[in-house]
């Protein structure tokens, strides 16, 4: 084939679609990876009611545990209840309204009766601080928790028996001095992965057997999401670098010490996501983020599609704003997306074809692992038949996060720029 020939094929459209899903087979692979090492963390064996016999993690240092909220949320009782019955000798839980009509208000109450030798406290925090009401509420909760090791997570966090054990072992797990020297600091944050129980019309492997409300087929489609590109995408990025550099809302365990070098919580009065800046700037501020061995759980409420959608774009925008290179890179993940271009390309050609088959077949072999041995969510293996359609919504959400700054989060809207968000007025694009 003469030189031009061969040069002006590479530039044919199918060609440069095969190569990006080339790249996101390499991805997948990258994935598996951080499937091997998650699988190798240092995990404790404990009983139903989370007690433990292993004698390395005996230390148990108190723990004030703060969780803002904002109305109520889908199994949000059961999630508190869940921190009730950790098997710990001391912890505290700091409860935040911005409103003292809030009816989260309600349950706390009814947390207090079930459960009245618990620590549990309830906080009204009026004032705004910030445009994060989130961490507004945190702010003004910091100063009440009266231990070093802060455990901050949402309200409808729903944890497993010995939750409370493996995060505090986590901050001295064994082989803590090798990491160190790689690391340069100590451990100055725990974070956790997590899966969303979206729904309730086939069987659940919840924490408690109770199914969530969140029914509709969006609803589906992101917990689907979180499952096989949120986990993937965390545990890539552990076995790309090793570590991480960022935290994750589900749990975020701080010591006192490492939260006040950083300069407290009140740096992220303004941005969007607060769980990624602090784990960032712990990491920055030489102290090591750890991902703890084990996987919390969320519940989401049925959702429409448009939704669904205006949900990940606000994801997908923040990520964008916060480290644009690496998010642009994130493009070649989608293998079947571009599979499927570069089939349709090449008129259906044999090779693409073929190609089109080894990314199904291996997209779904790591999705079935993420769902099976590290999030243990037999839910949304049940759902890995919409896995095509939740791709191609992926690709739709990264191609719209780059026409615009603008995102809608609790029914307002803010612009995003440097990570922060900034408010907009009804009518205001």
């Amino acid at each position: 084939m003469h030189f031009s020939s061969l040069y002006f094929s590479w530039l044919h459209p199918a060609c440069f679609f095969a190569v990006l899903a080339a790249c996101g087979l390499g991805y997948q692979f990258l994935v598996i990876a951080g499937i091997v090492k998650f699988g190798r963390l240092p995990r404790l064996q404990t009983g139903s009611n989370g007690a433990t016999e292993d004698s390395s993690y005996l230390e148990t240092p108190p723990i004030s545990i703060l969780k803002p909220l904002c109305g109520v949320d889908p199994r949000m009782y059961e999630a508190f209840r869940s921190h009730c019955l950790q098997d710990y000798p001391e912890f505290e839980i700091i409860f935040g309204v911005a409103d003292a009509g809030d009816p989260a208000v309600a349950e706390v109450e009814r947390l207090r009766r079930e459960f009245p030798a618990r620590r549990v406290h309830l906080m009204v925090c009026p004032e705004l601080l910030g445009t994060n009401r989130k961490v507004s509420t945190l702010v003004q909760l910091l100063p009440q928790a009266r231990y070093d090791l802060l455990l901050i997570n949402d309200s409808d966090i729903l944890v497993p028996p010995g939750y409370l054990r493996q995060i505090a072992a986590s901050f001295r797990a064994r082989g803590d001095a090798a990491r160190r020297k790689t690391t340069g600091g100590r451990t100055g944050m725990v974070t956790a992965l997590y899966r969303a129980a979206a729904n309730p019309n086939k069987p659940t492997t919840g924490l408690s057997g109770t199914p969530s409300d969140g029914s509709t087929l969006a609803s589906r489609l992101e917990a689907l999401t979180i499952a096989t590109d949120f986990a993937g995408g965390v545990l890539s990025a552990y076995a790309l670098e090793g570590k991480l550099t960022f935290g994750l809302g589900s749990t975020l365990a701080v010591r006192r010490e490492a939260l006040e070098a950083i300069g407290g919580l009140g740096p992220l009065l303004d941005y969007a996501a607060d769980d990624y800046e602090l784990g960032n700037r712990m990491a920055r501020a030489g102290f090591e983020v750890v991902l703890a061995p084990l996987v919390v759980e969320t519940a989401l409420p049925g959702a429409s599609f448009g939704e669904m959608f205006q949900h990940q774009l606000r994801w997908a925008r923040t990520i964008r704003d916060r480290r644009l290179g690496g998010y642009i890179g994130l493009g070649v993940t989608h293998v079947i997306p571009w599979a499927l271009l570069a089939c349709l390309a090449s008129g259906l050609a044999g090779w693409s074809l073929g190609l089109l088959a080894v990314a199904a077949l291996l997209r779904f072999a790591v999705a079935a692992a993420l769902c099976t041995s590290v999030l243990r969510d037999r839910t949304a293996g049940l759902d890995l038949w919409l896995l095509p359609l939740r791709d191609v919504v992926a690709w739709l959400v990264w191609i719209a996060s780059f026409a615009g700054n603008t995102v809608v989060w609790r029914g307002e809207r803010f612009r995003i720029s440097g990570g922060k968000l900034e408010k907009l007025e009804s009518g205001t694009r």
